[in-house]
């Protein structure tokens, strides 16, 4: 039996020599996808989950709910949001009746039925919004991030429901069968998100954001849990390798058949393309897992990095807060003092004498007046204690961060059959932080009375 390309005018011999590369290239394009796919689920089980008040500059992983003071209104569902896609499909149907050529150049005709979905209308939009936990928010801006948002609205109808015309195009695609599905996905307001990305600066407020970067290797908003994200990415990891196995021995397999071979003989090609890739996909393996734990590494060295900034952010803010409000509350101790005096002045200063002159009193008013804002040194406390309060939760979020990325290291060395790469970056497990084996002095907080 011979295989022909009447259509093409090709013989199956010219084309046996490339069928091989053919299938070798494909092997590699699916080797690449797999990799990517384990590098990123690497990336998802190796990073610890910050609270959005702890979120750093840098590679970081947050869940919450998604908020935002005005929201979209999705096309379909019409229900409140912050991301929304959707589109309208119309089937259509046709009988072809086509004329060819078969192998011995004799014109002969066939009838094939085809049928289909073609889009007739899409659309969709997005907007930044705040990602809330237990703690507070944090800003996201969605734009250039991979999102994988729920389906929210799926309908199949006909031209009998009003929602064929009220949210569909009026005319109709050739050939159509005049059905119609409506499907809409969206990020819905308050649904649980888990989020990766990068963080930044903002540039409105002193306040970090997550936004993308093209350095950062995944920036995903997803209504999945972790640990489904993480499920699909190692299947995505197998299935891609093993594809791109089957593809690299059916490249020989097609080629030995192309070129008129008994291609079920002799199977040494067969295996030695499946070493051949076997081999690619070790070294890539390899690779990979080097640059992992290398970057795993880096990012505790980074995480120990955070603490040495918060701990220096204490250091410079806090004796700063403190001498502005001990002149706040003196200046108003002073004032209070003189107004006082002037209240209990029962007679006239004899002159030449020291004592509450109402003319003294009120020039010094006058400047108060005039200088100085409102005298409330009780919020200016307040906001010192607000102040230390935040300093210190920020020292103990880089502390916890630092702790979790360091025990994520640490596993990943002793895990087999990453333990057998330590010795090849010279890896050794970081010690973790304890309450006693790291305690940097204090700021010394003094207020006189």
């Amino acid at each position: 039996m011979s295989i022909g390309f009447p259509v093409l005018g090709v013989r199956p011999q010219e084309i046996a020599p490339f069928c091989p590369w053919v299938g070798g290239l494909l092997a590699l394009l699916c080797l690449w996808a797999a990799l990517r796919a384990n590098r990123h689920r690497r990336w998802v089980d190796d990073t610890p989950t910050s609270k959005t008040t702890g979120v750093f500059i840098g590679q970081v992983e947050v869940k919450g709910t998604a908020e935002v003071e005005r929201p979209l209104v999705s096309h379909l569902a019409e229900q409140p949001c912050v991301y929304y896609s959707w589109s309208v499909e119309e089937h259509w149907s046709r009988t072809v009746v086509e004329t060819y050529r078969d192998s011995d150049g004799k014109t002969k005709t066939r009838t094939r039925h085809e049928s289909g979905w073609t889009t007739v209308a899409n659309g969709g939009e997005q907007t930044a919004f705040y990602l809330k936990d237990d703690l507070g928010v944090v800003l996201i801006q969605p734009e250039g991030a991979k999102i994988e948002p729920a389906t929210i609205f799926r309908q199949t109808c006909g031209r009998g429901d009003p929602l064929y015309y009220a949210k569909g195009p009026s005319r109709a695609v050739a050939h159509s069968d005049h059905r119609r599905q409506f499907t809409e996905t969206a990020i819905p307001l308050h649904v649980p998100l888990y989020v990766m990305g990068q963080a930044r600066e903002r540039q409105d407020v002193i306040a970090p954001e997550i936004a993308r970067d093209p350095k950062c290797p995944l920036f995903l908003i997803s209504c999945r849990s972790e640990k489904q994200i993480s499920r699909g990415l190692g299947i995505g990891y197998w299935v891609w390798a093993i594809f791109g196995l089957v593809l690299a021995v059916g490249g020989v397999v097609a080629g030995r058949a192309a070129a008129g071979w008994p291609w079920q003989e002799d199977i040494g090609p067969y295996l030695f393309a499946a070493a051949i890739y076997v081999l690619a996909w070790v070294l890539g393996w390899v690779w990979l897992v080097f640059n992992s734990l290398v970057g795993l590494r880096n990012r505790v060295h980074q995480a120990w990095s955070l603490i040495e900034v918060q701990l220096k952010r204490r250091h410079d803010l806090i004796p700063n807060l403190v001498a502005a409000v001990q002149g706040l509350r003196d200046h108003e101790r002073l004032v209070q003092t003189e107004v006082a005096e002037l209240r209990t002045q029962m007679q006239a200063t004899p002159p030449g004498e020291a004592g509450p002159d109402y003319h003294a009193c009120a020039r010094l008013l006058l400047a108060v007046q005039e200088k100085y804002p409102p005298l409330r040194a009780q919020d200016s406390f307040l906001r010192l204690q607000k102040n230390l309060t935040d300093t210190e939760q920020r020292i103990a979020l880089a502390r916890g961060y630092f702790n979790d990325i360091a025990t994520y290291y640490n596993t990943r060395l002793e895990r087999v059959p990453d333990r057998f790469l330590r010795g090849l970056a010279r890896l050794q497990p970081q010690p973790l932080m304890t309450a006693d084996d790291f305690e940097r002095a204090a700021v010394p907080l003094h207020l006189a009375p």
